[in-house]
């Protein structure tokens, strides 16, 4: 997948900080009750995803098929909870870390 160099920074920055990563997670989550805040979480979800590995690494360790992990973190995905739960599982992030 090709991205554009704003996108790589933020990938980058989110493989080498966790910290950065859990902050850039709970934005992410707090703005879900903002105008496109759905899409806004799809993409942070989509950059973490790429930082950790990349979306055949990924579903692998959260046993999710990789074509059905791409759709559902597309543009017009509607991940559930659990598959949600699944992936931030994967990439080593736990809900209590972005929620609270």
């Amino acid at each position: 997948m090709k991205f554009s160099e704003f996108d790589q920074t933020v990938i980058d920055m989110l493989r080498e900080d966790r910290a950065f990563a859990l902050e850039y997670l709970k934005e992410a989550f707090i703005g879900l009750d903002g105008e496109d805040g759905e899409a806004m979480f799809l993409i942070a979800m989509r950059r973490l995803v790429e930082a950790r590995g990349g979306f055949a690494e990924v579903a692998r360790t959260a046993n999710l098929n990789r074509e059905t992990l791409y759709r559902t973190l597309s543009e017009r995905g509607n991940p559930t909870i659990k598959t949600t739960k699944k992936v931030l599982h994967a990439v080593g992030i736990h809900f209590s870390e972005i929620a609270g």
